[in-house]
């Protein structure tokens, strides 16, 4: 327990902190905090507050930025994020008090992301003194990344102009070595019917109704269209396919007031998962194409609007950065992890998008219930991602450039 006092102590203050990306609640006492640890271990850090290139939304969103200088001329990026989604209900641990029983500790984002946020900084307070480290470390830890990244990583990549020579996302699993992730695009579809009296059904549209046609719409492209499209790159280990494949699930439906009201309208959401070596453009203008004539062909009166994309990306698993994080794991860990691309989406597209080689890694191991009830982190895992990160860097600038 000793070995990780650190990082447990760092983590139960970070956990205590409800940072709800919906409410966009305590983000400011959040980024204080971490701004604080920093100095403390004696780095350098900076806040950067993404809300001056939001519309109609004044609310803060700090971005802290730590940097360990080695006065290198190569500079890795390490990418977390501290913002969380909210707990829901029957948590058998309060999910705002962090609970460390039996190799676990629970808490709202003890594993997505604030585990990772701990395992960095306790390997950047490793680096400080290591003169075997050659490579100078930029810790960025964002808001929003649960809701979009906008004010966040994107500010970071596209105003203030973060750049490294390769990049680590902190936001995956330790069972292997990511080399990309898979794009989101998600869609909005608002079916209108005519709202009446339930008693009287023939006199009214039920816009749920119209709404179920789509979904079987939907239901029938994802298998016959979506389902068909296989990555090039391994899925991750345990995966129902051997390779990153397309994903569209229907995750909303909204309508009605009153049991004996007929609704007149029903908006349908959608999440559809694009392969990391595909164009998500493509993908998207096929969506819209084969929403609205299907639309047409039923008769109903509904209207597509797509609401959030994020492309998807990958490296070349024989870079580099890849090899570098191969071998350290394997030397951490004794045994080689295969190397994979990750069914979710995270930052790394952002910095892909500015061409920084990235991989993943991190202390979200499956099972661990992040997004879901009672979450947890292994403490297993903070040490091993922690120690990860320091044999990487251990591994000099040559191992992670071309």
């Amino acid at each position: 327990m000793s070995e990780l006092e650190y990082e447990i102590g760092l983590l139960s203050k970070l956990v205590s902190l409800d940072t709800d990306s919906n409410e966009k609640k305590n983000y400011q006492e959040c980024s204080e905090v971490l701004l604080n640890e920093a100095k403390k271990l004696g780095l350098g850090a900076e806040i950067f507050d993404g809300k001056v290139i939001l519309k109609d939304d004044n609310r803060p969103r700090p971005n802290v930025v730590v940097d360990l200088n080695k006065g290198s001329d190569t500079t890795l990026l390490l990418v977390t994020h501290y913002d969380i989604v909210p707990p829901g209900d029957g948590w058998t641990h309060n999910p705002f008090k962090l609970t460390v029983e039996k190799g676990k500790a629970y808490g709202r984002g003890a594993s997505d992301d604030k585990g990772g946020i701990v395992s960095c900084l306790g390997a950047m307070a490793k680096l400080k003194d290591d003169e075997s480290a050659d490579i100078n470390v930029k810790l960025i830890i964002t808001c929003d990344e649960e809701v979009g990244g906008e004010g966040g990583i994107e500010y970071l990549t596209d105003v203030v102009k973060i750049r490294g020579h390769a990049a680590l996302v902190i936001d995956s699993g330790p069972e292997f070595v990511s080399c990309g992730a898979s794009g989101v695009l998600w869609g909005k579809i608002k079916v209108k019917g005519k709202q009446g009296h339930a008693g009287y059904p023939h006199k009214a549209v039920n816009a749920i109704d119209e709404a179920m046609k789509i979904v079987s719409s939907l239901q029938r492209y994802k298998k016959k269209l979506i389902a068909q499209r296989i990555s090039k790159l391994p899925a991750p280990p345990d995966s129902p396919k051997k390779y990153v494949w397309r994903r569209l699930s229907v995750t909303m439906i909204h309508a009605g007031e009153k049991e004996n009201i007929i609704p007149g309208e029903c908006d349908i959401r959608f999440d559809l998962r694009s392969l990391p070596d595909e164009n998500i453009d493509g993908l998207k203008i096929a969506t819209e194409r084969f929403i609205k004539n299907e639309v047409r062909k039923m008769g109903v009166n509904a209207q597509f609007q797509t609401i959030h994309v994020m492309p998807g990306y990958f490296t070349n698993p024989t870079h580099p950065l890849i090899n570098s994080l191969k071998e350290a794991t394997k030397k951490v860990a004794g045994e080689e992890l295969p190397v994979a691309a990750d069914l979710g989406g995270n930052d790394g597209a952002f910095l892909a998008g500015v061409n920084v080689p990235v991989a993943c890694f991190g202390p979200l191991r499956e099972g661990t219930n992040y997004h879901g009830v009672d979450e947890f982190v292994y403490l297993k895992d903070l040490s091993f991602v922690r120690d990860v990160l320091v044999n990487v860097c251990q591994r000099g600038q040559k191992k992670l450039r071309r």
